[in-house]
């Protein structure tokens, strides 16, 4: 289908004049984007902003004078707009980038660290679709993750026998956040697979096992599943779900990628369609393309309960229309209603009949 669109418009920010070139050349290269300035420092690119009025900043994590962060809580502060970080796969680039896109960066992009040649290639592809779908995102959705502290759920007390998968990418950062702070201590064990390089998931993990009511660790091959406990996929292998003996343990692999992604939602959704069935329940939230959607269409027909995040609160509504529109879906949630809704499918209690069939699910309050 041919784009008659206006390109996305695109300020490019960074400190390095090498980086700015070629960031602008890279940019510039695909025709539905056009890069109406360039700042190497955020002062500069205060002034940028007023003048030009991208649609898109890419934004350098690591800056003399003002580092990216506070540049960003600047800009989400005073004049909200979809920002793609670009940043080191450090440790430390890690930590900054999760903490960019909690307070509202739509996405990052990583450096190349080694090879620069065979890197840019990837580099390219990765920045041109990253800007594109940034421009289309809705950043009302990005601010639904309250600041606020929710209160702590009363623990349920006992177990289900549930056993939880979630799939997130583009945005799940805050929306896998939002759903575990409305979850008690106790909640089922839940698997998740999150699009992220390796390092950043160790550092994610961390980051929710500080701020969550749960323990929440970076998934390792052979740990054993257990009630009260998240599971984040490395970001260098594939989890699935599987048995030793009579209990249920972690498995990871280093299969190559499916769906594009390793690691993949579909492999950690089929694994759990056919180990747990019954026992399961499913949660697609925010992101860019489809990964998840067959495996969650497995998964309700295995007789788990399957959940969508809705369009209006999700930051890219991809992964999640793309399941609902294959039928793996069984209901739509606003994604601050998500945790209400998986307690309720533990508690064996229908959301579809509750709600009927909430795929329209209240657009009140928003």
């Amino acid at each position: 289908m041919p784009n008659t669109a206006k390109p996305v418009r695109v300020l490019v920010v960074d400190d390095s004049a090498v980086m700015r070139q070629l960031l602008s050349s890279v940019l510039a290269a695909d025709p539905e984007i056009e890069v109406v300035g360039t700042a190497s420092d955020p002062f500069a690119a205060r002034d940028r902003i007023k003048a030009l009025n991208p649609d898109v900043i890419t934004l350098d994590v690591e800056m003399p004078g003002m580092d990216g962060v506070t540049f960003l809580r600047k800009i989400m502060t005073l004049r909200p707009m979809p920002v793609v970080m670009f940043s080191t796969l450090t440790q430390a680039g890690a930590e900054v980038t999760l903490e960019a896109l909690e307070i509202g960066a739509v996405d990052f992009v990583a450096k190349p660290t080694a090879d620069v040649g065979t890197a840019m290639a990837k580099l390219a592809e990765d920045l041109q679709i990253k800007v594109k779908a940034a421009a289309r995102t809705r950043l009302h959705a990005h601010r639904v993750a309250p600041t606020v502290r929710p209160p702590e759920r009363a623990k349920l007390g006992r177990s289900t026998g549930k056993i939880v998968a979630i799939g997130a990418s583009t945005g799940g950062v805050e929306a896998l956040k939002a759903v575990l702070m409305g979850l008690p201590s106790d909640c089922p064990p839940i698997l998740i697979t999150q699009h992220m390089p390796p390092r950043f998931t160790t550092a994610f993990a961390e980051r929710l096992n500080r701020e969550c009511p749960m323990t929440v660790s970076e998934a390792a091959h052979g740990d054993p599943i257990e009630a009260g406990h998240v599971y984040i996929a490395p970001g260098s292998h594939h989890l699935e779900l599987a048995r030793h003996g009579d209990r249920f343990i972690c498995s990871l692999n280093d299969e190559p990628p499916t769906s594009g992604h390793r690691p993949s939602v579909d492999v950690l959704f089929r694994s759990v369609a056919r180990l747990a069935a019954k026992r399961a329940i499913g949660v697609i939230l925010t992101g860019m393309g489809k990964d998840g959607a067959q495996g969650l269409l497995e998964l309700r027909q295995a007789g788990a309960v399957t959940l969508g995040q809705d369009e209006n609160s999700s930051l890219i509504y991809g992964m999640p229309r793309v399941a609902f529109e294959v039928g793996a879906v069984m209901s739509q949630f606003p994604l601050l209603k998500m945790a209400d809704a998986i307690i309720d499918a533990c508690n064996g209690e229908s959301m579809a009949i509750k709600h009927g069939h909430a795929h329209h699910a209240d657009h009140v309050g928003r």
